[in-house]
């Protein structure tokens, strides 16, 4: 079935995921439509981190011009010791880095980096952006998919992909399953620059790190705005109070960091208490693919945030998918089938390292936190070990 103006891929979630999949079939000449559910599309939220993984693919996608005005080019990654205000290890994120990965290791606002790929979806031919669109009914029928809204709009194209984020409905195709609650809150603070006080070198990204705990900070917005991350386990935690707000209370937070070094207890001072957001991953999947019908990002890999790649999964998935159905060409089932063959285990791999690099930082006995710091403490700034299999990912052609 041929992909026309009539017939367009349907992507299911106007997010970061669901953006960078329409750039990367529109560069292929492929008709998209863009399904948000809410009245415009807006990203919340506040820092993040793109690794190389992912700046190729931006490069690629020709969204870097729009994101270099308004993000901040780290020079280091550096680990600290909560307590003692010491530096546990630092990774190079400069010349080395970017000669390493062909692209360089940025930090923005969340809202910045969705708003550039809105930019370019909208100034392109081949992409549709449409609101309001909040879907209950995805189907397939006579090599065609049906997406029905819950204001009864109907739309028809050739195929579908979800990226409806963690909470995904299209991903009830595939699996029945629940987000995994890790008992870990966060709490993020954009504060002005000019506000900011104690803090180390601008230049870096700091992840300070204790006993079921760290806290982040970088500078965003061309260095305008300083964003801090305060993540913890809460120990109140149980099942039945999952969704309420009982659990993971600033008050808890405080109780969680006392003894922390001054710089950590001033960045305290900064922190949002008004909102919080519960840390959710799943179990990685064997199949997200039907026929016409696939998921990318986190509708498909919902991955916990230690490692700062599911925004970077995302954009390999919208890179790897464009390759398959150039590739395929008309044969949008094979496509996908060969996208899942590959992103499948590379996913999986990554949300599971996720995981397993969360209780490595936030180890609890003394002997594991001993065993960590002496590794870490001896590693060279420009040992890139730990971070190759995330940040060297370049599968063919992922830069085209």
């Amino acid at each position: 079935m041929s992909n026309d103006q009539n017939n367009p891929i349907i992507i299911i979630g106007g997010g970061i995921g669901g953006l960078a999949t329409a750039l990367g079939l529109a560069e292929n000449k492929k008709y998209v439509k863009v399904l948000e559910q809410a009245p415009e599309f807006l990203e919340i939220g506040a820092g993040i981190q793109l690794a190389a993984n992912a700046t190729n693919v931006l490069q690629r996608f020709g969204v870097m011009d729009k994101i270099n005005e308004i993000a901040v080019f780290p020079k280091r990654l550096v680990l600290m010791d909560a307590y003692t205000g010491k530096e546990l290890s630092a990774l190079d994120l400069g010349d080395v880095y970017k000669e390493r990965y062909g692209a360089p290791y940025i930090v923005l606002h969340r809202s910045d980096l969705h708003k550039a790929l809105y930019d370019v979806c909208a100034e392109s031919p081949y992409i549709e952006l449409v609101t309001d669109q909040s879907i209950v009914k995805t189907e397939e029928a006579n090599g065609a998919v049906t997406v029905t809204a819950a204001n009864g709009d109907v739309h028809t194209g050739s195929a579908a992909i979800g990226a409806d984020g963690l909470w995904s409905n299209t991903r009830k195709l595939f699996v029945d399953d629940q987000p995994i609650c890790s008992e870990y809150v966060a709490y993020r603070g954009a504060i002005p620059m000019e506000d900011v006080t104690e803090v180390g070198n601008l230049d870096d990204v700091y992840m300070w790190i204790g006993p079921n705990f760290h806290l982040v900070q970088y500078p965003v917005r061309r260095g305008e705005l300083y964003n801090q991350v305060v993540v913890f386990k809460s120990s109140e935690y149980r099942e039945e109070i999952q969704f309420t707000d009982e659990w993971g209370t600033p008050e808890e937070m405080d109780r969680v960091f006392e003894g922390t070094c001054s710089l950590v207890q001033t960045a305290l001072t900064f922190i949002q208490r008004q909102k919080r957001w519960p840390m959710y991953d799943r179990e990685p999947l064997n199949n997200w693919t039907k026929g016409r019908i696939t998921l990318t990002g986190d509708a498909a890999h919902p991955m916990l945030q230690y490692l700062a790649q599911g925004a970077c999964q995302a954009f390999e998935d919208a890179a790897y998918l464009a390759d398959m159905v150039e590739e395929c060409d008309e044969d949008i089932e094979t496509a996908f089938l060969k996208y899942q063959e590959e992103r499948i285990p590379r996913t999986a791999y990554v949300q599971n390292n996720a995981r397993l690099w969360g209780e490595i930082i936030h180890a609890v006995a003394p002997e594991t936190i001993l065993l960590r710091d002496t590794i870490l403490k001896n590693r060279a700034s420009e040992d890139f070990q730990f971070v190759d299999k995330f940040h060297g990912y370049n599968k063919n052609k992922v830069t085209h």
